[in-house]
């Protein structure tokens, strides 16, 4: 099966030659300049389905920009006191379910920081580490309201956990390929990743590579989005 696999992955991973590099600043929780108060951003943003690099990406690029570089929320205790009717923060974005859930998990983050005194990516990697799939709903982060199963492992996968998102594009993608490969596609998220993870080893790639592709052998504009996005990919 590995076999079979892995000549089908390799055309597909073909046209994203550059997605390792990405991925392989997101394991070692460096995206965004391995700032984790723009990866929970990044997550809490996404959360509401908007597309990434047209409003999601520039927003938090903004952020970046008003609040971390100059310093005024450049941490996790900063980004959980967070006023979100605050006029500027509205500004930047309006979603009041985003900035719950941004300050929801940098408190629980924060809390994981001073208990052991780390600094914010050790916490985030503490927390990643200890996180489990298949309990994913009953740990603290992915008990907070509007954090679903993809956000959850957006947030593991940003934090150093080499797995992938079980989201539509993810799914109608590696759906496809499970097809030419004559194999089943799981009826459940938590299948889905496992099985996609299993192939990952069988085949020499990352779980972590797999998603990613996913999304940037995407058109847009008759583009992939590799292609496109790639001075914003260098980016974040």
């Amino acid at each position: 099966m590995g076999l079979r696999f892995k000549n089908i992955l390799d055309e597909y991973m073909q046209k994203v030659p550059d997605v390792r590099d990405y991925c392989k600043r997101c394991l070692e929780i460096k995206r965004w300049g391995g700032s984790v108060v723009l990866m929970v951003l990044d997550a809490a943003f996404t959360s509401v389905g908007l597309n990434y690099f047209q409003i999601v990406v520039p927003r938090v690029e903004r952020f970046r920009q008003e609040f971390v570089r100059t310093g005024e929320i450049d941490n996790l205790e900063g980004l959980m006191s967070i006023d979100p009717n605050d006029r500027k923060v509205e500004e930047i974005w309006k979603n009041k379910r985003s900035w719950n859930i941004a300050k929801s998990i940098a408190s629980y983050l924060a809390g994981i920081k001073h208990k052991n005194n780390f600094d914010d990516r050790q916490a985030f990697a503490h927390w990643a580490r200890q996180s489990r799939l298949d309990a994913w709903q009953d740990d603290p982060i992915g008990r907070i309201k509007g954090v679903g199963i993809n956000t959850f492992q957006y947030l593991r996968m940003m934090a150093g956990v080499d797995t992938l998102m079980p989201d539509k594009i993810v799914k109608r993608v590696i759906g496809e390929i499970l097809r030419k490969a004559e194999v089943e596609m799981p009826s459940n998220d938590i299948d889905f990743v496992k099985l996609v993870e299993k192939i990952a080893k069988q085949t020499g790639y990352k779980a972590i590579e797999l998603c990613w592709m996913t999304w940037l052998i995407q058109s847009e504009g008759g583009v992939t989005k590799i292609k496109k996005y790639s001075s914003v990919l260098e980016r974040i």
